[in-house]
């Protein structure tokens, strides 16, 4: 089989100028040409079966970018997920007219933001527009606002908890949405919590809440504020957690606590936990058990150090919030691993297993929660 020779021709003066990308639309037998003066159409006639036909075309292209007509190399397939295609010309990628090569250029560590305006021309998928996120050059470039749009406004079609927490922490990066954008995608956490875990991650102390319960004027808490300018880590996880974000924060992970949708789910919102309170973790290299924190909360506060000394001389009303921090401080994604490990189980009997863990830790939060 060969190309028509109207393709042939057509193809071969296009190959004369600039070309910056190309995507071939298969259902319509059409190839598609990005160039410095726009698009170019190129709708095809085949001599043959389709199939056999575009891979002639692909064929042409690859010679044409590659000097090779055996197009994207499909040995190194399984690199490119990987991030593993880091090749000076991946530009030429684009020429290809395959989609796994566009794949590739979304995941490579050389992307730049103009080669990811053209892959996002050639290819446009939610697993594209995250990767490609994921590099400070696209993310602060052109690409980075039209990228994250995308996510958001394809956000609720997505089904897999995993997704929608790593498109959510995506696109809260700075710069990505406006404000209103960011209320709204936070509005859509009531009726989906898994959106939380990806606020709770990635904005810990800035969560879009317009009100909040709040101690910051109290007596007390004048008390502790030069403690807090002195470095007491106490003060300032206290003060912390008793400002409007930190009530928004403990609030959000009792909500996900409740009913978190898979194991993913669960994993995510205890490591965003242990990132949160682990300011105080006794030992950061000793992971314990839950039995394990509350017996060391206890003997902190027995024998305290100089600074729990100087808060519990200050403020001794805040020996129960004290011992809630110093118990969540231990708490982290090792804390649920060793029952998800054991379980496939999702939904309510997940739920249910992970019970000996989660219930505790929701009296603790209660214990730090304003109105409980």
């Amino acid at each position: 089989m060969e190309l028509s020779s109207e393709d042939a021709l057509r193809l071969n003066v296009l190959l004369t100028h600039q070309i910056l990308a190309v995507r071939i639309d298969e259902s319509a037998l059409t190839l598609f040409a990005l160039t410095d003066r726009g698009e170019a159409r190129i709708p095809l006639h085949p001599t043959g079966r389709k199939e056999q036909y575009l891979r002639l075309v692909r064929e042409l292209l690859s010679g044409h970018a590659l000097g090779s007509p055996g197009g994207y190399p499909l040995f190194i397939m399984r690199w490119t997920r990987m991030g593993q295609n880091s090749g000076d010309n991946i530009d030429k990628l684009l020429l290809l007219g395959e989609d796994e090569a566009v794949v590739s250029v979304a995941y490579s560590p050389k992307l730049t933001d103009e080669l990811a305006r053209r892959a996002w021309w050639c290819a446009q998928t939610g697993d594209n527009a995250r990767r490609m996120l994921e590099r400070t050059c696209v993310c602060q470039g052109k690409m980075g606002p039209v990228l994250a749009a995308y996510l958001v406004e394809h956000l609720p079609f997505e089904t897999s908890p995993h997704v929608v927490i790593d498109t959510v922490r995506i696109v809260l990066q700075p710069g990505l949405l406006d404000e209103q954008s960011v209320q709204k995608l936070w509005g859509r956490a009531k009726g989906d919590n898994t959106y939380y875990v990806g606020f709770l991650e990635i904005l810990p102390d800035a969560l879009p809440i317009h009100s909040a319960t709040r101690i910051v004027d109290s007596p007390i808490t004048a008390k502790l504020t030069p403690l807090s300018e002195a470095g007491n880590p106490y003060t300032r996880q206290l003060t912390r957690v008793l400002s409007a974000s930190g009530q928004a924060f403990l609030a959000a992970c009792d909500e996900v606590l409740r009913r978190p949708a898979d194991q993913d789910v669960a994993r995510a919102l205890f490591r965003a936990m242990g990132a949160y309170f682990g300011i105080l973790c006794h030992d950061a290299q000793h992971e314990i058990g839950l039995e394990e924190a509350v017996m060391m909360a206890e003997q902190r506060l027995a024998a305290p150090d100089h600074d729990l000394v100087a808060i519990l001389n200050v403020a001794p009303e805040y020996f129960p919030l004290l011992r809630a921090l110093l118990i969540l401080a231990e708490v982290g994604e090792f804390s649920v691993a060793p029952i998800l490990v054991r379980t496939t189980a999702i939904g309510t009997l997940m739920r249910r297993k992970l019970e000996p863990v989660s219930e505790p830790v929701m009296g603790q939060i209660a214990a730090l929660r304003v109105n409980g």
